[in-house]
């Protein structure tokens, strides 16, 4: 009889040790429709969202109100969202003065679609 192996808890899934639990978590965040249509949209935001006035450009990311706009969410479920997102390490957010920006975390996307290639 197979074991069913024992997950950490959400705080320590972000361990570093803990790569398997990590995993778990970036392909829960990746099977809602709505998380994956905003990495789409994160991939080439110039494409997909107005022009940004952030002072670095795209490179801080996407203002969380563009992504909230174009998905037609709520603040706070847009804000969920994100936040499943960046648990999992899928993307980053930069605070510029009241503004919150978000950008794909490409590292991170690389690592998860390696290992994804390799062990699966």
């Amino acid at each position: 009889m197979l074991k069913r192996p024992q997950h950490a808890t959400n705080s320590s899934v972000r361990e570093p040790g803990n790569l398997r639990c990590r995993l778990l978590e970036q392909f829960k965040a990746l099977s809602n429709d709505v998380r994956l249509q905003i990495l789409e949209w994160l991939k080439e935001p110039a494409k997909n969202f107005p022009p940004t006035h952030a002072p670095n450009g795209w490179v801080e990311g996407v203002c969380v109100t563009h992504i909230q706009q174009k998905a037609g969410l709520s603040p706070s479920t847009a804000s969920t969202h994100l936040a499943v997102l960046q648990r999992a390490g899928l993307v980053q957010s930069s605070r510029i003065g009241g503004w919150t920006y978000y950008r794909r975390n490409e590292e991170a996307i690389a690592a998860f679609a390696n290992r994804v290639g390799r062990e699966l």
